[in-house]
C-alpha cells in the first residue's frame, strides 16, 4: 500500500539525521511558500533538483510521483491564465490571457516541483518508523507521534480485511453493476471494514494494556553524532537565508 521505495538507498542524504532532515523539509516549505520572486524560485528549483540528485532517487519513480500535481497544474493552465484579471498579454479568440494570471500559474508551478523534489530527497527517504520516531525526538505531542505509527501499521491490516471481504463477494459471484443490490453491498463492505477494523483496535488495546503500554513507545533506533549533519544543518541554512534575501531584496 505505502511505497518506501526511496528509502531502500544509500546516498549520503540517508545518512543525515532523520531530525534535521525534518526540519529542514518544513522550513524549506515555508520560505518557498512565501516566495514569489523568480529568482529565489529558480535557486530553490536548483536546490531541489541538487537534493533529488544527492539522493540518488529513481527518476522513473519520481516522474509517477510527480504525475499527480502535473494534472493539477495542468488545469491551472487551461483556467487561469485568462480568468485572472490584469494586464493583457494575448488573445486567444474571445479570452484574453493576462501577464499575472501566467505569472501566477509559473509561480505556482515552480513552488510545486520545488517542494514534492524536495520531499521526496529529504522525507521520502526515511521510513514511517524513522520519521515518527524522529518527530518524537523532536517533541512533538506523544498522541500525534503514536497516531502516525498505528495508523502505518495497521492500515496493511485494514487492506488484508478488505480484499478477504471482496475475495467473499467474488466467491459468491457478485458482479458490480449500476443497481441498488450492488450499492447495497458496497455499504456493507463498508460497514464490515468499519466493523472488524473497530474490533481489532479493541483487540490491540487490550493487548498492549497487557504488555504494560504506559503511553510511550520504546525506540531502539538512535541518531548518533555524525560531522555531515553539521555540514547539512550549514549548508541548509545558507540556502534558506539565501532565498530568504533574494525574497526581501525584491
Amino acid at each position: 500500500m505505502i511505497s518506501e521505495s526511496f528509502a531502500e538507498g544509500s546516498s549520503w542524504i540517508h545518512g543525515i539525521d532523520p531530525r534535521l532532515r525534518a526540519t529542514g523539509a518544513v522550513a524549506y516549505a515555508v520560505v518557498v511558500a512565501v516566495s514569489y520572486d523568480f529568482k529565489a524560485l529558480f535557486v530553490a528549483l536548483v536546490l531541489s533538483l541538487f537534493l533529488a540528485l544527492s539522493a540518488r532517487l529513481d527518476w522513473r519513480a519520481v516522474g509517477r510521483r510527480l504525475m499527480a500535481p502535473a494534472v493539477f497544474l495542468l488545469l491551472l493552465w487551461a483556467v487561469l491564465p485568462w480568468s485572472y484579471e490584469g494586464d493583457a498579454l494575448a488573445a486567444l479568440g474571445p479570452l484574453t490571457v493576462t501577464r499575472q494570471g501566467v505569472t501566477l500559474c509559473a509561480q505556482i508551478s515552480l513552488k510545486t516541483v520545488c517542494l514534492m523534489l524536495a520531499f521526496m530527497a529529504l522525507v521520502a527517504t526515511m521510513t514511517v518508523d524513522t520519521l515518527g520516531h524522529a518527530l518524537n525526538r523532536l517533541r512533538l505531542p506523544d498522541k500525534m507521534v503514536h497516531l502516525l505509527l498505528i495508523t502505518y501499521r495497521y492500515l496493511f491490516v485494514i487492506e488484508q480485511e478488505y480484499q478477504r471481504l471482496v475475495r467473499a463477494m467474488k466467491i459468491r459471484n457478485f458482479h458490480p453493476k449500476t443497481n441498488l443490490h450492488s450499492y447495497r453491498t458496497y455499504a456493507y463492505l463498508v460497514g464490515m471494514l468499519f466493523v472488524r477494523a473497530s474490533e481489532r483496535a479493541r483487540r490491540v488495546h487490550n493487548a498492549m494494556i497487557c504488555r504494560g503500554f504506559n503511553g510511550r513507545f520504546v525506540s531502539l533506533r538512535e541518531f548518533p553524532p555524525n560531522p555531515r549533519n553539521q555540514l547539512f544543518a550549514i549548508g541548509f541554512s545558507f540556502f534558506l537565508v539565501l532565498l530568504a534575501t533574494l525574497e526581501w531584496m525584491k
